[in-house]
């Protein structure tokens, strides 16, 4: 750790008033006895980190192929149901984190009755976007209004569980221990929710027609018998995934709740005032490292969600492997889990914005790969592998590199407080909208292209329509984030120099009896 003597050599130094930079003498305090987390406690809040995860991940991967192939929907109303769903949850996340921001002290805490009541009607909602109703005639409407209900519910849970950290203790170091629970967790829910999701809807054909002409005829009764026994095979596959799941999400919610004791906040907030929500929104927006950062990282992000939401049908239609693509989704999650550490650790060796170039860079190569091969099963299972390490740099990374932007900000912004909440919750709003965005745009170029649902193959049109989204696509986004992050300002030189600076600040504050840097230390745990 930079001890709070070096800070006046660095640029950042001379930001921080006199009297910090000065040492005087101070009357010695009592040192405070640690409170600590068991063990148990750390695993208690951990759990609660996976239903976020499980669902996403399910979410992102099957709910497209599950429209078209499954519900049936048409790819322009799909289109519609994924962008207005994911851009619904974007605006939720600022939205919620407001509310919360207003909520009272309770019996229960202040975030836990967030948690706890959101529970019941969002593992409701999830259940019931798996599910095909009788009349197809609203059948858009229908899963429009319970995709943004279980994302507004979701929501609900997941930021107040965000926030949660700083509540657990009054110790930093047990934060920081417990966050890296968390992330382990998380980083398991993704593989879990590939896995239940896959594995169960992969024990059973979704049936197909192999002329186009079959489904008006299928559509008026003829030879329907096998077909439309096969397909409500696959909508009880689908459903019971999602029973699965909804279990999964109580008991992780009930683990929660049972063993995390939510406490006040350790110091008086109300002796510290804090910026307005306008006043701290504009002040962040200026930011530039910010600015910079958020773009960088929302054309990757783009290319990585584009590759994610049209990857199964791809593999179903482009390169031929129908029953395969539940297994490579596992392939890439498997990978991204086990090389997390090792991206962990090269970021702390060689710098983060190295990191980015270097792991970002590296799906390249083997999307364009992908790109120029024909079909080959064991060269896709290559490609997924190293699609993995490439998807955990792009995972790890923001999170690591915003605490960085946010201690910057504090420096140049000092009597700004409470403006962490904004950096985090509009860095989600801006990916999540473009999640929305890549969803929509991709299933509406197949319904331009002319995709056939419930068809056993794809005109060429929609086959080279998906190969472009899945590869060329993303290889421009990807370039065109690493040339936006050429103008983030924050190297390894300038960190170190913050960092000095931050821990005078925060010497000071010890010192005066007094802190308000909790929220700096939330978005480093972050």
């Amino acid at each position: 750790m930079a001890k709070g003597e070096g800070a006046e050599g660095g640029s950042a130094a001379g930001l921080l008033p006199t009297s910090i930079l000065q040492t005087g003498e101070r009357p010695a305090q009592e040192p405070k006895k640690k409170q600590q987390l068991s063990i148990c406690n750390k695993l208690c809040y951990a759990v609660g980190g996976a239903p976020y995860q499980v669902t996403g991940c399910a979410l992102g991967f099957f709910l497209q192929i599950y429209l078209l192939d499954v519900a049936q929907v048409d790819p322009f109303s799909a289109s519609i149901i994924l962008f207005v769903g994911r851009a619904w949850d974007a605006i939720t996340d600022p939205l919620v984190g407001f509310c919360i921001s207003k909520s009272s002290w309770t019996r229960l805490g202040r975030l836990m009755p967030w948690i706890i009541f959101s529970t019941p009607p969002a593992i409701i909602a999830y259940f019931l976007i798996w599910f095909v109703p009788d009349f197809p005639q609203g059948q858009a409407l229908w899963y429009l209004l319970f995709y943004c209900l279980f994302e507004t519910l979701v929501t609900c849970f997941h930021v107040p569980y965000s926030a949660l950290t700083m509540f657990i203790s009054t110790e930093q170091s047990e934060r920081d221990s417990a966050t890296a629970y968390r992330m382990t967790v998380e980083v398991l829910g993704t593989v879990l929710g590939t896995a239940i999701q896959g594995q169960i809807v992969g024990q059973v054909d979704t049936p197909c027609l192999q002329d186009p002409n079959d489904f008006a005829m299928a559509s008026e009764g003829v030879n329907r018998t096998h077909s439309t026994t096969s397909l409500k095979e696959t909508q009880n596959a689908y459903l019971l995934a999602a029973g699965v799941i909804s279990s999964l999400y109580v008991i992780c919610a009930v683990i929660l709740t049972l063993g995390v004791r939510e406490q006040r906040e350790p110091y008086k907030t109300q002796q510290t005032e804090h910026t307005s929500f306008f006043r701290g929104l504009r002040l962040v927006m200026s930011h530039g490292p910010y600015v910079r950062l958020i773009a960088g990282f929302l054309f990757t992000s783009l290319a990585f969600m584009l590759v994610e939401g049209n990857f199964a049908l791809f593999c179903t239609y482009t390169l031929g492997f129908r029953n395969e693509f539940q297994n490579l989704l596992l392939a890439v999650m498997l990978s991204a889990t086990f090389t997390i550490p090792v991206w962990q650790w090269f970021l702390t060796r060689f710098g983060k914005k190295t990191a980015v170039y270097i792991g970002i860079s590296s799906a390249v190569p083997f999307l364009i790969l992908v790109a120029l091969m024909d079909s080959n099963l064991i060269v896709t299972y290559v490609v997924a592998v190293a699609a993995g390490i490439s998807v955990a740099a792009a995972f790890l990374l923001p999170w690591s590199m915003l605490p960085d932007v946010i201690d910057d900000f504090h420096l140049k912004q000092p009597h700004s407080h409470g403006t962490e909440p904004i950096f985090f919750s509009f860095y989600v709003f801006f990916t999540k909208f473009a999640s929305g965005v890549s969803l929509g745009i991709s299933t509406l170029s197949l319904d331009f292209a002319g995709y056939q649902t419930r068809g056993c193959s794809q005109p060429a049109r929609v086959k080279f329509t998906l190969k472009m989204l899945v590869t060329m696509a993303p290889i421009v986004l990807i370039l065109l984030g690493l040339l936006l992050f050429k103008l983030y300002p924050i190297d390894e030189e300038k960190r170190r120099q913050n960092k000095k600076a931050l821990q005078a600040l925060r010497d000071e504050a010890g010192s005066s009896g007094c802190s308000d840097t909790d929220s700096t230390e939330l978005a480093s745990i972050l």
